[in-house]
């Protein structure tokens, strides 16, 4: 799988920018600020719908745009799809397939396949639960694109219920002695378990898949190191549900609704006096170990990175195993990682079938990855900077 060409209109520092690439290896040069990372930031967004950078769309929408377009030609084993998608501010997003209209965004899901390891990974190991829990959920979609579906139904559903808590805890503090109005509850409850089992089960699944992978590209990485394990980590599920090494089964998804439902209705008399949901894949984590310690708090600097190296490296293996290439974007890392990690990651790059990379200067990308420079300049003063791409620099391995 390949980016044939790449639009921007609006986007960020890119006023507009047609692109032509090719299978291999491509390095975006430039200064801190000149737009490069602007570039695998869109292709990323193309894949996932989001930004690893930003929470929301808005900081997307070039300053003094009202919407912003991102659109790709993307390969994948010699049949071309147009996917493009339009940025609104004030409005709903809007998608194309192929120039035609689709009714929901997510539609595009799975077209682009994309792995990207940036410096902000490294809030993987050190970051709050949610990081890793958008890990494995964009991993998941990536594997089942239907499953972005699932996630949206259990969003609304998950801040539909937590605004019924709020009010039927109030009514309840409001009228002691008298029941509260909870009917309503126990409809969402059913709703919440049945969204958040199918989601659990994905996460469980890939869990189990991902765990052989992550041992195996932290070995490489660190052979020195401590033996890197992860485990899913959760406060209501069965301990046997946890292990990895547990086989998924076809009916995981009607047991776990079982366990969500109980779990929920032992839970209610802490939810209503809290007034939030205590039970659901929204509170789990996924536990990084090195060794018997926690990676969080407990490893280097150096190890901190081989791991977040590795459980990006595992995911790229994972879904190569899908039989599809996805296109590996490296932002800014080189110049972040030692040389026996710059070449674990150099190595996996030259494996696959697109490489785009940024850095600082030409020295930052290993000499044998044989990338083909673009150089990011801009113009302007201030915020009203524009990217563009300028001449060709000298190839990295000159």
């Amino acid at each position: 799988m390949y980016v044939r060409t790449l639009t921007l209109r609006d986007f960020r520092s890119w006023d507009q920018v047609d692109l032509e690439l090719s299978p291999g290896r491509t390095v975006f040069l430039g200064a801190n600020g000149n737009g490069k990372t602007n570039l695998v930031e869109a292709v990323g967004y193309l894949s996932t719908l989001g930004s690893h950078r930003v929470s929301s769309d808005a900081p997307l929408i070039r300053l003094g745009a009202q919407r912003s377009r991102i659109g790709a030609t993307v390969v994948n084993a010699g049949r071309e799809l147009r996917v493009d998608m339009e940025l609104n501010q004030g409005s709903a997003n809007r998608a194309q397939i192929n120039r035609s209209p689709v009714r929901r965004t997510r539609e595009i899901l799975g077209i682009l396949q994309t792995v990207l390891f940036a410096p902000e990974d490294l809030a993987l190991v050190r970051g709050d639960p949610s990081e890793r829990r958008r890990f494995l959920d964009e991993l998941c979609t990536a594997r089942l694109p239907r499953l972005a579906g699932v996630r949206s139904d259990y969003d609304r559903v998950l801040r539909q219920r937590s605004a019924l808590l709020k009010t039927a805890g109030r009514q309840a503090r409001s009228r002691p002695g008298q029941a509260a109005e909870l009917s309503t509850l126990d409809v969402w409850d059913g709703h919440l378990a049945t969204h958040g089992a199918e989601l659990l089960a994905q996460r469980l699944r890939l869990v189990h898949d991902l765990y052989p992978h992550l041992e195996q590209s932290y070995r490489s990485i660190a052979p020195e190191s401590r033996t890197a394990s992860i485990r899913y980590r959760s406060g209501y599920l069965p301990p046997e549900y946890l292990d990895p090494a547990r086989d998924p089964q076809p009916e995981d998804v009607e047991v776990l609704e079982a366990i969500m439902l109980s779990e929920l209705a032992q839970a209610r008399p802490k939810e209503l006096e809290r007034g939030v949901c205590l039970v659901g894949p929204h509170r789990d984590d996924l536990e990084l170990m090195l060794g018997s310690a926690p990676a969080k708090g407990f490893a280097s600097h150096g190890e901190s990175w081989s791991f977040a190296l590795a459980l990006r490296l595992s995911a790229f293996e994972l879904l190569r195993g899908m039989g599809t290439d996805p296109i590996l974007m490296l932002d800014d890392v080189f110049a972040e990682l030692d040389r026996r990690r710059r070449s674990a990651l150099a190595t996996v790059a030259a494996t696959a079938e697109q490489v785009l990379i940024t850095a600082a200067v030409p020295e930052d990308v290993p000499v044998e990855l044989e990338a083909t420079p673009l150089r990011v300049e801009t113009t302007g003063e201030a915020d009203e900077r524009t990217s563009h791409i300028a001449d060709q620099v000298s190839p990295t391995t000159s």
